[in-house]
């Protein structure tokens, strides 16, 4: 654990390591395997500093996250350059602040100068034979590893949650691949589940070092904590081969929705399509979508034996993602609504039996009534909705509470005008308006198969916002629903790299979900965080026939809604186990009695 003091530039090598490994966990690399050695580097090169370690290992921690943010983000180029190198070197202050905590307070080497640590070491060579103190060792390193580990838990929470936040790709998202181990996010959410990897390599890298020293001395002792660290991987596996058998058991709402997704070119927020091609696409391709699913019930039911009982395909909802229609929804206070024609035409053209539940997103406009007409209000706000139209013309609502900033909105935009103009200079379009914040914290009650199911609404990166989603968690069947328009970011992995962020709000909460995005990811996700189709066996995702999400089409999903499902610890206490977990590691960190090894420790 010690580097040579003559080349410090060894350090700022493995903060580069570590940065870059952490960005090839995530799409569209998704080498999720590294997340076992990503850590070790860093923890390294923390942990040999000596002198002004605090601003040192912020340093290091620091560039670590810089790097990884710089190749993670890469697709913001698509909107602003400026952003993408702004918004990397804010977001690294986070790791940074881990690195300046694990270096100052939670080190092995804590108050040892580089002299000291050789006398120490050369008298632990001569007294390991004669005094053990393996296991005074080992309790140090796992109340080290757990110092840092709960503390680097803390940081990616507060990275989530700092000026509204923004959770994209914590450690444990590496995870999204991996499902037995992504189960344990429904103890204390995605970012509890970095945990596991930062305390066993942080028991690595002081196992390591020990072992060095007796080997040196010619005698080996059991290493404790590292045992304590591989059980409690163990446990993390056998706790998510226990969830993944039990859930998805008991009665279930069977919800099958039709997802249409035009694959719209984007610059910025200004589509490149006309009204008319957009309406017209729509159209087209759920009427494809129904026609297709009408002939395959056809064929079924041709290719059935005589007396066979054949179960037909037939979506309760037709699903469109955020923002998808061009013509607006105008409400009241007293919920009468209206809506523009073009739309009125549209959804006459693929819902003609009003037999069918329409999904979508929709801008909404704030409305007043002047004699028997709804009009628009002056001055009225503007809200990005998840719009539920039902049969009969009964019209539901919600309005989204998490704002994308520069996309929704500018801060301060009033009282600094120039943002504006640099905002439309990056991203070559011109500024809309800021939109208005939603408040509701109810699910949206919708009926399906005849039983009322409970829909936890999000529209874009809110189902990146576990926080929010958990507030409408409540009893009795519930389905996850986003709408999303990834179109921002052209042919680049965000769209990729959001899904992998999503799928892990089915796990925490776990309630399903149904997803539908411009670009896509359009799928369906159980309470395992699985695309798995229970009967078919196959992905219910929406990708052509060479597996690229960036498709024009539609696909019928099947969502089994759990009438009595599953309450996830994450559901009942949130964020507070993490802000918990990472307040005792802070506390144990800055604990000179916990943390110091004996006079005779290595």
């Amino acid at each position: 654990m010690r580097l040579a003091k003559s080349a410090p530039w060894l350090r700022l090598v493995a903060a580069i390591a570590s940065g870059g490994m952490t960005a090839l966990l995530f799409p569209p690399f998704d080498l999720g395997g590294l997340v076992w050695v990503v850590m070790l580097p860093l923890l390294v090169a923390l942990w040999s500093l000596d002198g002004r370690r605090g601003w040192k290992g912020f340093g290091l921690g620091w560039l670590a996250g810089f790097v990884g943010f710089l190749i993670n983000l890469h697709w913001l180029t698509t909107v602003s350059s400026v952003g993408w190198v702004v918004l990397s070197l804010y977001l690294a202050v986070f790791p940074g602040l881990w690195g300046a905590f694990a270096a100052k307070w939670a080190n092995p080497r804590r108050g040892r100068t580089v002299e000291d640590e050789s006398r120490v070491a050369a008298k632990i060579r001569g007294k390991l034979a004669a005094k053990p103190s393996h296991w005074r060792q080992s309790f140090v390193s796992l109340r080290t590893a757990f110092a840092v580990a709960a503390v680097w838990c803390g940081q990616e929470w507060l990275r989530g949650w700092l000026f509204t936040g923004f959770g994209w790709n914590t450690l444990g998202v590496a995870f999204h691949e991996t499902p037995v181990m992504a189960q344990s996010a429904d103890l204390l959410g995605i970012c509890g589940l970095a945990f596991i990897p930062v305390f066993l390599q942080a028991v690595m890298v002081q196992t390591g070092r020990r072992l060095l020293v007796e080997t040196k001395a010619g005698k080996l002792r059991p290493h404790v904590d590292f045992g304590v660290a591989a059980v409690l991987v163990a446990l993390a596996f056998c706790y998510g081969v226990w969830r993944i058998s039990t859930e998805g058991k008991g009665d279930y709402v069977k919800l099958q929705a039709l997802l249409v997704q035009l694959n719209i070119p984007q610059v910025a927020s200004q589509r490149l399509w006309t009204p008319e091609e957009i309406h017209f696409g729509y159209e087209e391709e759920t009427l494809k979508g129904l026609e297709k699913i009408e002939a395959e019930n056809e064929a079924r039911l041709k290719h059935a034996a005589d007396g066979e009982v054949v179960e037909l395909k037939r979506p309760d909802w037709i699903v469109w993602p955020e923002s998808s229609l061009v013509g607006r929804i105008l409400r009241d206070d007293e919920e009468n609504w209206a809506t523009w024609e073009q739309n009125r035409q549209t959804f006459s053209v693929v819902n003609d039996s009003d037999q069918f539940t329409m999904v979508l997103g929709l801008l909404e406009e704030e409305g007043t009534r002047l004699g028997d007409q709804l009009v628009l209000k002056e001055d009225g706000r503007v809200w990005n909705d998840l719009v539920i139209l039902e049969p009969g013309a009964k019209l539901k609502a919600f309005r989204k509470h998490h704002l994308v900033i520069f996309g929704e909105y500018i801060p301060f935009v009033e009282e600094l005008p120039f943002l504006q103009k640099i905002y439309e200079q990056q991203s070559g379009a011109k500024y809309a308006g800021a939109l208005s914040k939603g408040e509701e914290l109810d699910p949206v009650p919708a009926v399906i198969g005849g039983e009322e199911v409970g829909v936890i609404p999000s529209v874009c990166f809110e189902d990146t916002v576990p926080r929010l989603l958990k507030k409408f968690v409540r009893g009795g069947p519930q389905v996850i629903v986003n709408v999303t328009n990834d179109g921002w970011f052209k042919d680049s992995p965000a769209a990729a790299q959001h899904f992998a962020n999503a799928k892990f709000r089915a796990i925490e909460l776990r309630r399903p979900m149904v997803r539908c995005g411009n670009t896509g990811v359009s799928a369906a996700v159980d309470t395992r965080g699985s695309t798995v189709d229970p009967v078919s066996g196959k992905r219910q995702e929406l990708r052509d026939e060479n597996g690229n999400h960036l498709t024009r089409g539609s696909k019928l999903v099947e969502v089994r809604i759990p009438k009595n499902p599953s309450m996830s610890l994450y559901a009942v206490i949130g964020d507070w186990g993490v802000i918990g977990l990472a307040l005792a590691g802070l506390v144990i960190g800055r604990s000179e009695r916990w943390l110091q090894p004996a006079a005779h420790d290595a």
